[in-house]
């Protein structure tokens, strides 16, 4: 079981290479516990969150945008985008839409 991620770049029509990602699940205690992390490749994409081998449950993926666009000399609205998943096991893909001033997620394919 796995969840993967592909991030766009809205505002240049790109591949978000190069953006740091991290995957957390959340623990019984409600607490949340790193799981995985990873940067985009040049495609935008994360191929695997985590080595580890995926519960069902509640996942957050952030994607840490702040270094992202400051590398453009953009200062983002959003520093950092959390997307929180209720994983019921198999393989998730989470794409992400992306500009400094707004994004859109879905469940992907």
């Amino acid at each position: 079981m796995s969840i993967s991620t592909h991030v766009l770049d809205t505002m240049r029509g790109l591949p978000a290479a190069g953006l740091a990602v991290a995957l957390h699940r959340r623990e019984p205690d409600g607490d949340w516990k790193e799981v995985g992390q990873a940067e985009t490749d040049a495609d935008g994409r994360v191929r695997e969150l985590s080595e580890e081998e995926l519960e069902a449950g509640e996942y957050r993926i952030e994607f840490d945008t702040r270094p992202y666009f400051e590398r453009s000399g953009l200062d983002p609205f959003y520093p950092s985008v959390a997307v929180t998943v209720n994983f019921v096991g198999g393989r998730l893909h989470v794409p992400v839409l992306l500009s400094a001033f707004g994004y859109t997620t879905y469940k992907g394919t």
